[in-house]
């Protein structure tokens, strides 16, 4: 099995990489989509330079996917799709993974998006509880920052904080503690799926998608 992954620059895919790696799997590239308009990924609001810089620290092909934002239901499978189809003629893919957790309805689109184009759809976190596996991750020194927030679902002063234990301790019990509903999103700068850690700095806050975010950029090391 040789599979694709969507790559959101967040701790949840960055983990599904490591637990595919973990049981042998092949994975052959990393696919995100970014708003044509900004070269920002969507919804997270991560830089192009900071996805680029993650794809290196884990040794695989990004592959960038440019929409327009906002983007309809059929512009994204179109271009999602021909992505697809080329990397299974060019790589010879099987299937394509993502890091959801528990939205039903995710799922299914994702496995009706992949069967489209004679692809199986894998989920290596499904199931996991949410609470269970962000200490798990914690725990194996994953390093994430919440790069926006949804402030109807959580509290916008989340916004540029480092997802911690602390932090965990401190969301309201609606809240999950992965964000998997769209009440956070995360950006990864280390962890074991990483050959070294991402240095990052904030440099500004904007609004991504009608939510606050931090803008995040690659450090530049200091002159010597």
């Amino acid at each position: 099995m040789s599979l694709a992954l969507f790559w959101s620059s967040g701790k949840d895919a960055a983990w599904a990489l490591h637990l595919l790696r973990q049981q042998g799997v092949d994975v052959a590239a990393l696919i995100t989509t970014f708003a044509a308009a900004t070269g920002r990924v969507t919804s997270h609001g991560v830089r192009r330079s900071v996805v680029r810089r993650q794809a290196a620290q884990v040794d695989l092909p990004l592959i960038e996917v440019d929409l327009p934002w906002p983007c309809s239901n059929e512009m994204y499978q179109f271009a999602v799709g021909a992505t697809l189809l080329d990397l299974k003629r060019r790589e010879g893919i099987t299937g394509v993974a993502s890091g959801d957790l528990f939205l039903a309805d995710v799922r299914d689109f994702r496995r009706r998006l992949a069967a489209r184009h004679g692809l199986s759809a894998e989920f290596p976190l499904w199931g996991i509880r949410s609470d269970l596996l962000a200490r798990r991750m914690l725990r194996a020194g994953v390093e994430a920052w919440i790069t926006s927030v949804d402030a109807a679902r959580t509290d916008r002063t989340l916004v540029g904080a480092r997802w911690s234990e602390e932090l965990l301790r401190a969301l309201p019990s609606e809240v999950d503690p992965c964000g998997e509903r769209g009440e956070f999103h995360t950006l990864i700068t280390g962890g074991p799926m990483f050959a070294a850690p991402i240095r990052v700095d904030r440099i500004a806050d904007l609004e991504v998608d009608g939510m606050p975010a931090a803008d995040f950029d690659v450090a530049i090391p200091a002159a010597r």
